[in-house]
């Protein structure tokens, strides 16, 4: 199981520089249809792109292995929140791996009479919801960490010798209550934005997390319909979203943990 493992990590950065280079190529067909490119030039970016992704599925054979022993992990840590998103994430993400596996054996041959396309839809399912987890998870932990900083901050800061003003509690009331609320709304907003940006500022691994996630989730949005927003949207997504995974495996600290 460990030799599996330290061959899996040595050939996820490969996976990830695949993966750049075939939503490149999706950006980039995308760009080419628009701009009335040649029709042969059109279809070699095309089967280059659809080689990478075959490429892609080669080299994660296997990897359901790691994420059950990633959940195997998950299972024991001792924030309920962070064991239940996590765990459950990376099932999702081990049979997403097996249907990819199941696919990639169907483009090959290997699998005579596969519906790829049922078999699709359904490997990006446990994709979304995998994703919808790791976003959950992230917020989460933004959360706490934005809590945190206020307890600092109120610590930190002199008590104000002015009564604090508060929101109504009754939304629907008068205009005349609700006018001086806005003040403080605004107020309210600025501070819990300014705490977000301080907050993913001091955490590097949250905000590229967070924005990796964010950019990965309109992939499986578009393939499923449920979200559509064209090729060239979800290549620029793919493309951002490979170029942060490879930093995170250039540099480590930059890996969200647990």
């Amino acid at each position: 199981m460990d030799s599996w493992l330290r061959f899996s990590a040595q050939s996820q950065a490969r996976e990830r520089l695949f993966r750049a280079t075939q939503y490149a190529c999706t950006l980039l067909g995308y760009s080419l249809q628009k701009g009335g490119a040649a029709d042969e030039l059109r279809k070699t970016v095309s089967q280059l792109e659809a080689h990478m992704s075959l490429t892609r599925k080669l080299l994660r054979l296997g990897s359901s292995v790691e994420a059950l022993e990633a959940a195997k992990r998950a299972i024991h840590l001792s924030d309920s929140v962070l064991r239940l998103c996590l765990t459950i994430s990376h099932l999702n993400r081990a049979m997403y791996f097996a249907c990819d596996n199941v696919l990639w054996a169907g483009k090959t041959g290997l699998i005579s009479k596969l519906d790829q396309h049922k078999w699709s839809q359904r490997s990006f399912r446990y994709y979304i919801f995998a994703l919808i987890l790791n976003l959950t998870r992230d917020v989460y932990e933004l959360r706490l960490l934005m809590e945190s900083e206020a307890r600092y901050r109120a610590a930190k800061s002199p008590p104000s010798p002015y009564p604090s003003t508060t929101l109504p509690i009754d939304p629907l009331s008068s205009s005349s209550s609700a006018t001086p609320a806005l003040p403080a709304m605004s107020m309210w907003l600025h501070r819990q934005f300014n705490l977000i940006v301080t907050v993913l500022y001091s955490n590097p691994p949250l905000l590229l997390d967070l924005l990796k996630n964010g950019c990965d989730i309109f992939i499986p949005l578009d393939r499923l319909r449920i979200y559509p927003t064209g090729q060239g949207f979800v290549g620029a997504c793919g493309l951002a979203s490979s170029v942060l995974s490879i930093l995170t495996i250039v540099h480590p600290w930059l890996k969200l943990k647990p």
